[in-house]
């Protein structure tokens, strides 16, 4: 408990002296006031506007999407929130956003990246110190910061000074052999982190409700070019199929799904920025989930459009401000009914990281499909002249609602495919 306060002492005395505060002087704001907090993450200048009760863990993780930095008992004692702050370990539960105004804060993003990862990543992975994964990201901190401030010291001496952070899986012979192994290959000290670029460009700025709109996504241009596309190899995280009908006559169909700028204005949310050529787009789009919204920017390919088959390929990326990415492979094909109308068929695999992969699959399977279907009313209506309708955000209500009737479908599929 003396090592909770020293640190908190010491975040509240950096902050005073930032501010030209020796006395601590109290700054006082409505309830409902929204302070403004400049900070540096990761390298990355940001911002965020947050009441003053919001601690620094929930901006961190609500308001920038960093969701690296984990919660577990919000009252100091797990340590499983432990980023740096200014070059010091603290517990983020503890720490007002308010607080850290004008501060350097690395959280485990910051330490490495999957293609770079930090000597203390590999090593836990090496020594299989991870388990259930939940406390990893304060540990690695705190390892950090020990090794950093205590170069050279014995392995003897390591359970006690890495006690600071529980681990329910009761995982720490293996921990401290990680951390035992890194202080062993580095006695003068561990590396720094090496997902910190100043050069890249500003996290985004945010305010109470979520993260905002993305400042990148707002200034987008082509000035970039066309990028080279390239969808992972592995399993997807989810692969939707989608089958429905327009009432629309297919040649009319098929003349939406020909004109790429109409095709684009069908699907809710989407917009083109720009047209390289050769059939390569940069695009946009807003995704809203009840009260989570991303915004992502990616570059788009069309690879198939065969007019005799009635088919079109696309592949995809996007990223979002947050960290989170998609790549996607969509294969849609149109056939004629004998009722004069369109089928419409539609197989999407996605594969996604960061925020967004959060969701479970049953959910992105559901949500996707709606969005389908919102999209291939559109492309009718838009074949008979008409303006395609904005698609409503899904409400906090509805995803429920979604959760227990994919929930119930999976228990109806596997009791009959049982009988």
């Amino acid at each position: 408990m003396t090592l909770l306060l020293d640190q908190a002492a010491s975040v509240v005395d950096r902050w005073r002296r930032r501010h030209d505060d020796p006395a601590g002087a109290v700054t006082r704001c409505e309830a409902d006031e929204l302070l403004r907090v400049d900070l540096t993450v990761n390298g990355r200048p940001a911002t965020v506007h947050v009441a003053p009760r919001v601690t620094l863990a929930d901006a961190l993780r609500d308001h920038l999407g960093l969701t690296g930095t984990h919660l577990g008992c919000e009252h100091g004692v797990c340590g499983l929130c432990t980023v740096m702050v200014d070059g010091d370990a603290a517990r983020s539960c503890l720490v007002l956003a308010c607080q850290v105004d004008g501060a350097e804060i690395v959280t485990v993003e910051g330490m490495g990246t999957p293609a770079d990862l930090h000597p203390l990543q590999q090593s836990f992975g090496t020594h299989h110190a991870l388990q259930c994964g939940f406390c990893t990201p304060g540990q690695i901190m705190s390892a950090y910061d020990l090794l950093t401030s205590e170069p050279g010291i014995e392995a003897a001496q390591l359970p006690d000074q890495l006690s600071g952070v529980l681990c329910r899986c009761t995982g720490y012979r293996n921990i401290v052999d990680a951390v035992a192994d890194v202080a062993e290959q580095y006695p003068q000290g561990v590396p720094g982190p090496r997902n910190c670029n100043h050069d890249e460009p500003r996290l985004p700025r945010a305010t109470l409700g979520g993260p905002g709109t993305p400042t990148a996504l707002e200034s987008a241009d082509a000035t970039s070019g066309p990028a080279e596309i390239a969808v992972p190899s592995g399993e997807p995280t989810a692969v939707v199929t989608v089958d429905t009908h327009a009432k629309a006559p297919l040649d009319a169909i098929w003349g939406i799904v020909e004109d790429t700028e109409s095709l684009a204005t069908c699907l809710p949310g989407a917009e083109i920025i720009a047209d390289f050529g050769d059939d390569q787009y940069k695009g946009r789009m807003r995704v809203s989930l009840g009260p989570v919204r991303l915004a992502f920017l990616g570059d788009v390919k069309i690879l198939e459009r065969d007019d005799a088959t009635h088919r079109v390929k696309v592949i995809g990326q996007a990223a979002d401000a947050s960290s989170g990415n998609v790549a996607a492979v969509v294969d849609l094909t149109a056939e004629s009914r004998q009722d004069g109308g369109t089928d419409l068929h539609a197989v999407a695999e996605l594969h996604m990281v960061g925020r967004i992969a959060q969701f479970g699959r049953g959910l992105v399977n559901d949500v996707s499909a709606d969005m389908f279907h919102q999209f291939a009313a559109n492309i009718d209506a838009a074949s008979r002249g008409e303006a395609p309708v904005e698609a409503t955000p899904a409400s906090a209500l509805s995803i429920v609602f979604t959760l227990i009737r994919s929930r119930i479908t999976a228990l109806v599929r596997l009791v009959l495919g049982r009988n």
